[in-house]
């Protein structure tokens, strides 16, 4: 699951991205063609494979806040999280701070983190990429559209099996490096069974030349607990890149 700020791509882009760019040459080149639909699934599977060669750890915080029902102004439980990734071994997670409801820390955040450490073990991360391997893709009408900023292509997203971190909806890519600037849409898997499917959201900016979460939202509702939505922000990322000669 799952202050957003816009960030433009740096003069500097690390070498695998600055790789993946001389094959762009609808984005780059001065070329007024648009891509074909392969060609820009094609690009955003390079960019993510891209990102999983050159980034190899990072830290990051993130802040977690439940809300109850409609009471979006007061969280019913907080917490803060120093979150570690390494390429090699995954995430592991050190928590700062926590506050509220301890059955909503037990059965919300524990399930989360503890989610996010299997989705991001080595042998499971690939089954969660946004790539054509994971999605059916298909690219939306209307040429790009403005996303925080930038102008994006629009993808219409099916992932090709249900779990609860795959989405049925949209993926706005960048349409200068087909980087990931935000994904929304519908689990295609319950979260719990006691809850119906999650509308989710997730933004991204871009760091050291690769896209990285800044912001989520998700929201359950069911007869039974009712409605709860999920925010996560992400701030203060420190990351590590692969060394290029």
């Amino acid at each position: 699951m799952w202050n957003l700020r816009s960030v433009s791509i740096p003069r500097k882009i690390h070498a695998a991205t600055a790789a993946i760019l001389l094959v762009l040459p609808c984005a780059i080149n001065g070329h007024s063609q648009e891509p074909s639909e392969a060609e820009v699934i094609q690009h955003i599977d390079a960019v993510i494979k891209a990102r999983f060669e050159a980034v190899l750890a990072y830290t990051v915080t993130e802040h977690y806040a439940v809300f109850r029902n409609d009471d979006l102004t007061h969280p019913s439980a907080e917490m803060t999280v120093r979150t570690t990734y390494n390429k090699d071994t995954g995430k592991t997670y050190a928590i700062l701070s926590s506050s509220g409801s301890a059955l909503i820390k037990h059965y919300v955040f524990d399930t989360l983190l503890d989610n996010e450490k299997r989705i991001n073990e080595p042998a499971n991360r690939e089954a969660s990429w946004l790539t054509s391997t994971n999605y059916e893709m298909k690219l939306k009408p209307g040429g790009t559209v403005l996303v925080d900023g930038r102008d994006c292509y629009a993808m219409a997203i099916s992932p090709k099996q249900k779990a609860p971190n795959l989405i049925e909806g949209t993926m706005w890519v960048d349409a200068k490096d087909f980087s990931t600037v935000k994904i929304e849409g519908v689990s295609t898997k319950s979260p719990s069974m006691i809850t119906g499917p999650s509308h989710v959201s997730r933004q991204y900016a871009l760091f050291d030349g690769f896209a990285q979460a800044t912001h989520a939202h998700a929201e359950t509702d069911s007869n039974l607990v009712g409605k709860t939505v999920v925010t996560i922000d992400y701030e203060g990322y420190e990351i590590q890149i692969r060394a290029t000669k």
